[in-house]
């Protein structure tokens, strides 16, 4: 039987797992855009959004969840719980009130079993086990020596009518489990704020409900014979199979000589014949069938696994408590001198369940918990769709082509010429800006300059005629050297720049001075034009770089007269 029980949760499992993986998933993911998942009570809402009268959107309508679960139910009381016990199930429905609450209403059915592998003494005072013919009931069918209505006081124990009398027996139970919570629950992780989502939902919660209840237990057989010879032989030993010692360690050995039997005597059948004791066995209006209401608690953590957005599997863990201490049918202390003792706490049970959940609603987004309600925020942020933007204004004070926020000299004279930074060119760097200067290239050896700009040249390096009879011109340098170009280009290389810096160093130290620059290209129009685009390129290197003034520059071409990549640099 219980292999045929594993079977079907395993078969039920399977079939969970395979509807999941062949879900057509909902395409509909949540659009803070999208008014058609919003209520009609929150429409005003999300008008003043879209006109940008309000910060926050509407919250949209978002599905229920049902859905069902097999479970185990395991007690937490005086007797030892056997785990698992099958078949259980719940079923639910539940619904988000915001992103991390949301109320859930659960009904559990389910049976809880025990056996006690120790045994006790106190049966005594228990009705399941010892008859009470004053009982409004009736006595049960097994009946154990050494009851309070067995002659010899309550205290006492009288073996008289038992062949085989022992003075203990293996406490057990079956409880049939109904349960009716309303239960509220939080979902921890899906504000969520370096990812979108996530494929799981975690959440813990609690509630309150109503549990009835209804507990038998097995006193004997199924003919109306008790356990007498069977506790006995584990107690005492039969024959020549000796005694069980009750230690921790046997605990096993015990539960199976229960269940199996012992020293050729049968194990225990699975009656549960007898109606365990509760505060119901003192209203005689109720029969076999009786059942015992008591209000409870409920705490629980879960996680589910999402397949869709439809569908998730649940695996969840509950604890229940009930205010009662009869939920096992043993409420007694073990054996003590004087008047019998009664245990102290109350009974729970727990509910390890795994299930499977769908989300029904048509015009609405999935449950608020496996939604981030960051999204719209972070989506917002990065592509921006709603936000209000002012139209730009840049000012441009002095109409010099930069704006205000950017200008260094916010007060440039109308048709100044500036930089990127609206700062007045001065070309040479002499100081006078551009506009102002006189002389807009003026040599460095020929500053600092004067209010318009204009330099102060030295004399140049010669002898007075007086003093030697030398023509100025002859101080001139003559020892200029030659650039060079590669092939058919006109780019200058970094050699040939360094010759031409040599080049200007000269002219620099010698201001009166001039120089020719001679190519020699070939006779046709393309050689020509590609000598006259690399005098250019010369000339326009000493003067906008170096600093040349372009008057003390010439030009000149020899056809044939040397190598057409060679030009000479002559003293002018």
């Amino acid at each position: 039987m219980s292999s045929k029980k594993y079977k079907l949760m395993l078969l039920t499992l399977c079939t969970f797992l395979a509807i999941g993986t062949f879900a057509q998933k909902n395409t509909s993911v949540y659009d803070v855009y999208d008014s058609a998942v919003i209520t009609k009570k929150g429409q005003p809402q999300q008008n003043e959004f879209w006109n940008n009268h309000y910060d926050f959107p509407a919250k949209p309508r978002n599905q229920w969840e049902i859905g069902a679960s097999l479970s185990t139910i395991t007690e937490s009381s005086d007797i030892p719980s056997v785990f698992p016990t099958l078949p259980s199930f719940e079923v639910h429905v539940r619904k988000a009130l915001g992103y991390v609450f949301s109320l859930r209403l659960q009904y559990t059915r389910g049976i809880a079993k025990g056996l006690n592998w120790n045994p006790s003494d106190n049966y005594r005072y228990n009705s399941a086990w010892v008859a009470d013919p004053n009982s409004p009931f009736g006595p049960n069918k097994t009946l154990y020596v050494g009851g309070p209505n067995a002659g010899g006081g309550i205290d006492s124990y009288n073996p008289a009518g038992s062949s085989n009398p022992v003075n203990h027996v293996f406490y057990n139970y079956k409880t049939l489990i109904n349960d009716l919570s309303l239960e509220g629950l939080i979902t921890l992780n899906n504000i969520r704020f370096h990812k979108q989502k996530t494929g799981f939902n975690i959440y813990a919660g609690g509630g309150i409900g109503l549990t009835w209840y209804h507990a038998t237990v097995n006193a004997g057989r199924d003919d109306g014979t008790n356990y007498n010879t069977l506790f006995s032989a584990i107690l005492n030993g039969v024959g020549s199979t000796p005694a069980i010692p009750i230690t921790y360690d046997n605990r096993s050995k015990i539960i199976d000589a229960l269940k199996n039997g012992y020293g050729g005597i049968p194990g225990m059948d699975n009656t549960y014949e007898s109606r365990a004791e509760s505060e119901a066995s003192r209203r005689p209006t109720q029969g076999d069938g009786y059942y015992t209401l008591k209000p409870s608690g409920t705490v629980l953590v879960g996680i589910a696994y999402k397949l869709s957005n439809r569908i998730n599997l649940q695996l969840e863990d509950r604890q229940t408590f009930v205010k009662t201490d009869l939920l096992d049918g043993q409420r007694w202390a073990e054996q003590v001198a004087g008047s019998p003792v009664l245990t102290p706490d109350y009974d729970s049970y727990n509910v390890l369940s795994l299930g499977i959940n769908f989300n029904l609603g048509g015009k609405a987004v999935e449950p608020l918990y496996w939604l981030n309600p960051l999204d719209y925020a972070y989506s917002e942020l990065n592509n921006p769709k709603h936000m209000n933007f002012p139209k730009p204004k840049f000012d441009d004070a002095d109409g010099d082509g930069v704006v205000d926020q950017l200008d260094k000299e916010p007060n440039t004279p109308a048709g100044a010429p500036v930089d990127t930074h609206g700062v007045s060119r001065d070309t040479d760097g002499d100081g006078v800006p551009d506009y102002k200067d006189k002389q807009l290239i003026t040599p460095t050896e020929c500053q600092p300059v004067d209010a318009d700009g204009v330099g102060k040249c030295p004399p140049p390096p010669c002898c007075d005629s007086l003093k030697g009879g030398f023509n100025p011109k002859n101080a001139c340098p003559t020892d200029y050297p030659s650039v060079s170009f590669k092939g058919n280009g006109i780019g200058l290389s970094g050699d040939a720049k360094a010759l031409l810096a040599t080049v200007a160093a000269k002219m620099k130290e010698s201001p009166d001075c001039s120089v020719k620059i001679v190519g020699y290209p070939g006779a046709s129009k393309a050689r020509q034009s590609l000598a006259d685009k690399r005098l250019a390129a010369i000339t326009k290197y000493l003067v906008e770089t170096l600093g040349i003034s372009a008057d003390r520059i010439t030009t000149d071409k020899v056809i044939g007269g040397g190598d057409e990549g060679t030009f000479d640099i002559k003293s002018n």
